[in-house]
């Protein structure tokens, strides 16, 4: 795992500035403390932080081919590059490490741009190829690495891991994308390829981008993307089967490491099951790492100890407080772009935590997405089927007059706010999708925003994203729909994010079996009924692992890493919102009209409504702008 940077002229072959692209690296230098290598020739220079973790004495980036012609930066892992070594030697090709870097730079001149096609793992990358004077820029499938770039006015093309590293160039503008600043308060996260700054953008997940010298820059190109079709066997039992033994696989080429490796435990059945998988494959005791809560309704730490006991791990746990309120101006640094999940929290603990036993942790991400956990997908097939009973043209004016007039319980459990459910029915599937999972609905938000903001938003909303993805969605599936949705949105957006940031603030770095692509893949070809049976959600994955996890783990109330925000902005953070939100630079940018704010903030504190989610991306938002833009 590594941190990368460059810079490419893409009208001529200037000299390059070195010492910007070492201030860029510098930048870096907690993705990749344990060394660094440049190459500069007219017209590019590549940077690369490494963190070593394979081929420690031979692994050194920039790495070239056998003439030098063809050169690498690289942030991942490639998980089958045995296979693939084997193939492209027999190809006549010649290895001189065993890095799985050096796979990349062969397959690029063995298959070309098709040579991503070829690649199990996560990755960003970069080839610069001397003889076609052209750079190659790519992202993994589904987006776990990150790789930022800008087009600067003079031609030259920066490009890097984190938005840090390009904004150590005054050149690069730190104008903010209004539609960015749109989708960020709508969704807590600024969503890929957007960045939260107008001239910058995210090389989105499975695309690349091929930048030839003289020629405009081109648009990226896609080169997977994620199909439901439905149609797996329907013996449920040899179903289950496969699942073990694609999860026991993904696991197993994910533990290949010349440094400690370890994984997380949080007592949730995801992590459960990565664990349960690397005991099986490993001699070694698993060093598992855990974070606890002193208060017991956050806290999973007796979940996570019964089954560290169960597989005799090498467990370490570790207690902090709830009241963690102290990272906030942290997690904005770590963060670069606003980023409103408050999980960060917790997330930033146990990243810091494991890496003091550990320098890899395999981690449960992605069972959610990829075998309909959430809760949100039960409540959305139940409104679906509802939907489905009535045309639109009764929908929206019935269930809009009830959401209208029913009182908005926040404070009650889901089945009892029924304002949310006539809203959620009144929409089309999309809308009510994108109205379940936003921090900050339409009318409030488009309350808050001052007459010139939206004339600069111009009519965009932030549900277009979501018509953007729709329009390839590859199922009309109601739950595969939405789970696309969110494997193309929330998981790279939000997920990834929040664990890549975290991980590599203190020089971890995380695999993510579940998300295996081919294990995606597959788990998207079974019929949705497996993944959501009965209002139950991983419904098939909890089914396989009954000989491997107790039922109490695998069916006990999910929690999830919470925090309690309503809480933190009533008491503690109470005088630093009204501060933050009321006083400083979030009231002098100009996107927010003042009395709708300090109402907002007012219905908080006094009880009346629960805006937390709502008050916490305006928090985090205001951080940004004094803290970032500021430097």
């Amino acid at each position: 795992m590594c941190g990368i940077a460059g810079i490419f002229d893409t009208r001529g072959r200037g000299e390059p500035d070195r010492q910007l692209l070492r201030n860029m690296m510098q930048a870096l230098l907690h993705r990749g403390p344990d060394e660094g290598g440049e190459h500069f020739e007219p017209g590019v220079a590549l940077g690369h932080r490494r963190l070593a973790i394979i081929d420690l004495s031979t692994g050194q980036q920039p790495l070239a081919n056998e003439d030098g012609s063809v050169i690498i930066i690289f942030n991942g892992e490639i998980y089958n590059y045995p296979p693939l070594v084997r193939e492209l030697s027999d190809a006549g090709h010649r290895f001189r490490t065993h890095s799985d870097t050096e796979v990349i730079v062969h397959a690029w001149e063995e298959w070309g741009e098709r040579c991503v096609d070829r690649l199990n793992g996560m990755f960003a990358f970069a080839i610069w190829d001397r003889n076609r004077e052209t750079l190659f820029l790519a992202r993994d499938r589904l987006g776990k690495k990150p790789l930022y770039y800008s087009l600067l006015p003079g031609g030259e093309l920066l490009f890097a891991s984190e938005l840090k590293a390009l904004l150590v160039d005054p050149r690069v503008s730190r104008r903010l994308d209004p539609t960015a600043v749109e989708d960020y308060l709508a969704l807590g996260y600024v969503p890929d390829p957007k960045c939260i700054l107008a001239n910058v953008s995210k090389l989105a997940p499975g695309h690349t981008l091929m930048i030839k010298r003289g020629e405009p820059l081109a648009t990226p190109r896609r080169y997977w993307n994620l199909s439901f079709n439905g149609h797996a066997p329907r013996d449920e039992g040899a179903v289950a089967e496969e699942l073990v033994a694609r999860l026991r696989e993904a696991t197993r080429i994910r533990l290949m490491s010349e440094v400690p490796l370890g994984a997380f435990l949080s007592g949730g059945v995801d992590s459960s099951a990565v664990v349960a998988m690397m005991a099986g494959l490993s001699a070694d005791p698993v060093n598992t790492c855990s974070i606890s809560f002193g208060d017991p309704e956050y806290n999973e730490a007796a979940y996570a100890k019964v089954v560290a006991d169960q597989y005799h791990t090498r467990h370490h746990v570790e207690q902090v407080e709830v009241d963690d309120y102290d990272l906030l101006d942290t997690l904005v640094k770590v963060y670069d772009e606003p980023f409103a999940d408050s999980s960060a929290i917790p997330t930033y603990r146990v990243c810091q935590l494991a890496r003091k036993r550990v320098t890899v942790a395999l981690s449960g991400d992605g069972g959610d997405e990829t075998f309909a956990g959430y809760r949100r997908y039960r409540w959305h097939m139940r409104e679906e089927h509802l939907r489905r009973l009535l045309p639109q043209a009764l929908r929206g004016p019935l269930f809009g007059a009830l959401g209208a007039v029913y009182p908005k319980l926040d404070w009650a459990p889901r089945p009892l706010r029924a304002k949310s459910t006539f809203q959620a029915l009144a929409r089309d599937s999309m809308a009510a999708y994108f109205h379940s999972v936003s921090f900050t609905p339409d009318y409030l938000r488009l309350g808050l925003y001052s007459a010139d903001f939206l004339r600069q938003l111009n009519g965009y909303r932030a549900l277009d994203t979501f018509a953007r993805h729709c329009a390839d969605a590859p199922t009309d599936h109601p739950l595969s729909f939405v789970q696309y949705l969110d494997f193309m949105t929330y998981l790279p957006g939000d997920i990834l994010v929040k664990v890549d940031r975290a991980s590599m603030a203190h020089s971890l770095e995380v695999r993510g079996p579940i998300l295996d692509y081919t294990l995606v893949e597959w788990a998207a070809s079974l019929p949705a009924d497996l993944k959501l049976r009965a209002g139950e959600g991983k419904a098939i994955f909890k089914d396989s692992l009954r000989g491997f996890l107790p039922t109490d783990i695998m069916y006990r109330p999910k929690m999830g890493f919470a925090v309690p925000l309503a809480r933190w902005l009533r008491g503690p953070l109470r005088e630093r919102m009204q501060r933050a939100l009321l006083e400083g630079s979030l009231a002098e940018a100009g996107i927010f009209e003042p009395a709708p704010l300090r109402r907002l903030v007012s219905q908080h504190i006094n009880g009346t409504r629960d805006h937390s989610a709502s008050l916490w991306a305006l928090l985090m938002f205001e951080g940004f702008l004094r803290l970032r833009l500021a430097g």
